[in-house]
């Protein structure tokens, strides 16, 4: 079985070695970028499993490689940075960032969110209905029609389709899916949730997320 491939992208030479000796140490196979063009690059041709991305890059900022990077793609992101500051922290993940580490940080926890990430995409296929989740292609279609989904609407529906009509709470999901990162307070659970219930109407799916006033969120089983 071929080692998951990881691309790092790292202006510093010696954080992204350091990055790659851990990581290959641990059997993944590792690519690098020393800019966030080069990292798009490399992340169109070469399909990475999963992105470990500097936020400070010298051609444009980590965010904005971000952005781009949803534009066509589901693939899991981990911002390496040294901004910890609530504000960063909900804009990254607001904008389609999966977890995020602040520098400096162990390489043991690197180790274990970047494979929380990858476990969370190798699961069997799931099925409610006319609702039909394939969490290795991450495609989604109801009753034959794909539903085009951000990758945290995608992760919050794969957790709420395993159980259906169990209601989950925002601190679950904010739990399982943001692995607990979100700064207290935050509305980006209620935000995507608002999302995926209005991509759901569109394929008039009206009725499939139930919303429990107080307690959290559903889908109807």
């Amino acid at each position: 079985m071929t080692s998951p491939c990881i691309l790092i992208i790292e202006d510093d030479l010696d954080i992204a070695n350091v990055l790659k000796m851990d990581l290959t140490d641990a059997g993944f196979e590792v690519e690098h970028a020393d800019s966030a063009m080069n990292g798009l690059i490399k992340a169109r041709e070469d399909h990475p499993a999963l992105i470990l991305l500097d936020l400070g890059l010298p051609d444009f900022d980590g965010g904005d490689v971000v952005q781009r990077l949803r534009k066509n793609s589901a693939v899991p992101i981990i911002v390496l940075t040294a901004r910890d500051t609530v504000d960063e922290k909900v804009r990254l993940l607001g904008l389609g960032a999966d977890d995020y580490l602040i520098k400096p940080f162990h390489p043991d926890e690197l180790l274990a969110r970047v494979k929380v990430q990858l476990r969370q995409r190798t699961t069997e296929s799931l099925s409610m209905g006319d609702l039909t989740l394939d969490p290795q292609k991450r495609l989604v279609t109801y009753k034959a029609e794909e539903l085009r989904l951000s990758p945290k609407e995608f992760d919050i529906l794969a957790l709420l389709i395993r159980q259906p009509g169990r209601v989950y709470s925002r601190q679950e999901i904010g739990q399982e899916i943001w692995q607990g990162r979100l700064p207290e307070g935050s509305n980006v659970v209620d935000v995507h949730m608002a999302n995926l219930r209005a991509k759901l109407r569109d394929l008039d799916g009206y009725g499939l997320l139930r919303t429990v006033r107080g307690v959290g969120y559903a889908l109807r089983g």
